[in-house]
């Protein structure tokens, strides 16, 4: 299932994963791929990829580097409350739009 339009992770969020080999632990995103519903979490779910001689790898030889995880499989770290959260939407005095966290309602953009 793809949910396109608005996500609630968003790039540079600190994230926590809830589900798989990573579960209960922390990182920061480094993308969000919204055709696919998926994040690219700091440090998180490595895979090990075997690469030709080439510009970035002259020998060749094993790279480790991030696979991308489903955005069910994470949630967001409130900075206020430090653990994961749901987020919600509210908006400001001066109209902006913006992702609150349901525990304790501060503003997390």
């Amino acid at each position: 299932m793809t949910v396109r339009g608005w996500l609630s992770v968003h790039k540079n969020d600190l994230v926590m994963v809830i589900a798989g080999k990573d579960k209960g632990k922390r990182g920061k995103v480094l993308s969000v791929v919204p055709e696919t519903s998926a994040v690219v979490v700091e440090r998180i779910n490595i895979v090990k990829r075997h690469s030709r001689p080439g510009g970035k790898t002259p020998h060749g030889g094993i790279v480790e580097k991030e696979a991308p995880l489903h955005v069910s499989n994470v949630m967001v770290v409130c900075s206020r409350c430090d653990r994961p959260v749901r987020t919600g939407h509210s908006f400001l005095a001066d109209g902006r739009k913006v992702r609150v966290c349901k525990q304790c309602g501060e503003a997390m953009d």
